[in-house]
């Protein structure tokens, strides 16, 4: 049999459901079996049933839950990324061939998303310069 991981992570919206995976059987059949169950958002790890989790098992969550949560920070980036790419297309699209039904269909809306996303950066932008004056004063006193 190839050589499997020891855990599998089923994952689901906000983390996953651990499996042991045991493959040391005499049927030689790959065996599940749940130990445990993540949250990503909070950090919790319930044991599955009555089981007590291993110092193994434990260790082997956590580090798959940092994993985890870097890998969807990386995808939320990229997201972004791909969306500034849109607008892009977007703005080529509507200048170059878009029919004038076509942006009668879409322009309140991207019009309304552009401006509550131009409100948020605004603000955000704001709050990091005047916590980057605070800095500054509390560095020189």
């Amino acid at each position: 049999m190839p050589n499997l991981p020891d855990y599998y992570f089923r994952v689901r919206e906000n983390g996953a459901f651990v499996f042991r995976i045991d493959t040391e059987n005499r049927q030689r059949r790959i065996d599940m079996d749940q130990i445990a169950v993540v949250n990503i958002r909070n950090g919790e790890i319930k044991p599955h049933g009555n089981r007590t989790l291993s110092d193994t098992d434990l260790g082997e969550i956590r580090a798959w839950m940092a994993e985890r949560t870097a890998l969807l920070a990386r995808r939320d980036i990229d997201d972004i990324h791909r969306t500034i790419d849109h607008m892009n297309l977007t703005a080529q699209w509507a200048q170059s061939r878009a029919s004038d039904d076509q942006l009668e269909d879409i322009t309140d809306a991207l019009l309304l998303a552009m401006h509550d996303l131009r409100s948020v950066l605004v603000r955000k932008k704001a709050d990091r310069l005047d916590k980057s004056e605070k800095a500054a004063r509390k560095d020189q006193a």
